[in-house]
């Protein structure tokens, strides 16, 4: 007669052990992203600065700050971010006119 196992048996090891089955799955880190806003010449900075205060969590000074940077060097990096917020930061301020580009820190 076959080998049968009854309820309660155990049952050979498949190839996965029991101590990698148990062990704790520690979340992976979603890649961070650069989020860059580019000077232009047809935005008033009033218009800047409202936009990156509405749209991400950086204060009047800050923003201030963030579009004279990129006024006078041509960009400035607004937050460094996860990618899939990287691209709606991205994609919120294309709403408003002003362009902003994400790129991976490296």
């Amino acid at each position: 007669m076959p080998d049968q196992h009854k309820k309660g048996d155990s049952v050979p090891h498949s190839e996965t052990s029991a101590a990698t089955m148990n062990a704790p799955t520690l979340p992976r880190h979603l890649p961070l992203f650069k989020v860059i806003l580019h000077n232009d010449d047809e935005n008033s900075m009033h218009h800047v600065i409202d936009s990156i205060v509405e749209l991400t969590p950086l204060n009047q000074e800050d923003a201030l700050s963030k579009a004279n940077e990129a006024h006078y060097s041509g960009c400035s990096l607004l937050l460094v971010i996860h990618r899939e917020r990287a691209e709606l930061y991205e994609e919120q301020f294309r709403s408003k006119s002003l362009t902003v580009t994400i790129e991976p820190v490296e």
